[in-house]
């Protein structure tokens, strides 16, 4: 059911001693099926946040509802529906891909036939059958993390929690990783909430991103709220055409263009308050000019990233 709240958490704080905070007033929640990233550096609190959502942790103060339990005061609840995969993950090398999967299988209490059902479906999903009879200390470390997702898996998780996923993993890995938690979230229903510093990795599978500075969340939403709310809502189109060309005038009275600025002979910027790319190409082509490309910016994560935490400096300053 979409819209159903499956996380909430509140003014979440974690204060060590000597007066360090690493996690500080936090607040955020997730959705059934939505995808979740925590970003930001490392020590940012990122870990700390999990661990306390996971019951791992005591928090000093706030509150966390997970699937409508307290993860403290029902820790068994909370662990049978969801799986957690750390940064680090450990297995037993000597032991086989399907016998380390089948021994973590076995605190679920499950019937044999159920069980071995379990475990071979999860491996058939993170592509390791053919490799399932092999120990693990011939994986590859792609394997390995994907064995980890495996082992994640056979818990049938309503919410999957994972911990820098793709550390280590190579460009090649790092997509069919995150495309099998596209997959997952589809076709199971899964929500997802992970922690990362790798900004292209995040926007490609992510719904929704908190960005975390010094234990704060200092900004939280979609890849386009977050641009409209630090670069406006205004959009930039870029028009290159053949040769020079003196289209001013023309851009400059087209509706719904607040300011045209020309970057070349042949490239021109045009601030617009919607998508007016159409109008644009019919204008072009009613100046007899040759419209080489015309081009939607749109601002990156990372762009994101970099103002936001530039204005928190700034705020600090």
């Amino acid at each position: 059911m979409k819209n159903e709240q499956v996380l909430s958490i509140s003014h979440l704080t974690k204060q060590y001693t000597k007066g360090v905070l690493a996690v500080d007033d936090v607040s955020f929640s997730l959705e059934r099926g939505e995808i979740f990233g925590l970003l930001g550096p490392n020590g940012s609190g990122k870990t700390t946040t999990i661990l306390m959502i996971l019951g791992l942790l005591e928090s000093s103060g706030g509150e966390v509802d997970i699937l409508g339990c307290n993860p403290l005061r029902t820790p068994l609840t909370v662990k049978r529906q969801v799986g957690y995969m750390p940064d680090t993950i450990g297995f037993y090398d000597y032991m086989t891909a399907y016998e380390n999967i089948d021994y973590t299988a076995r605190f679920l209490n499950l019937e044999e036939k159920e069980r071995k059902r379990r475990v071979e479906d999860a491996l058939d999903k993170m592509h390791l059958s053919d490799r399932a009879n092999d120990k693990v200390k011939t994986y590859s470390h792609g394997m390995k993390r994907r064995l980890g997702l495996a082992e994640l898996l056979v818990k049938h998780p309503k919410i999957a929690i994972l911990d820098e996923p793709t550390q280590g993993l190579d460009p090649q890995s790092i997509s069919g990783f995150l495309a099998t938690i596209r997959s997952l979230r589809d076709s199971e229903g899964m929500t997802f909430l992970l922690s990362s510093h790798q900004l292209n990795e995040v926007q490609s599978v992510c719904d929704k991103v908190g960005l975390f500075s010094k234990g704060k969340l200092i900004s939280s939403g979609t890849v386009d709220e977050l641009s409209k709310k630090y670069f406006g809502s205004n959009l930039l189109i870029n028009v290159q055409v053949e040769g020079k060309s003196n289209l001013f005038k023309t851009f400059a009275s087209l509706g719904g263009i607040v300011h045209v600025e020309r970057k070349g002979d042949s490239l021109w910027l045009l601030e617009c308050l919607e998508d007016v790319r159409a109008q644009i190409a019919e204008t072009v082509f009613a100046s007899k000019e040759k419209l080489v490309s015309l081009e939607l910016l749109t601002h990156s994560l990372n762009d994101i990233y970099q103002q936001a935490f530039q204005e928190v400096s700034s705020e600090k300053a």
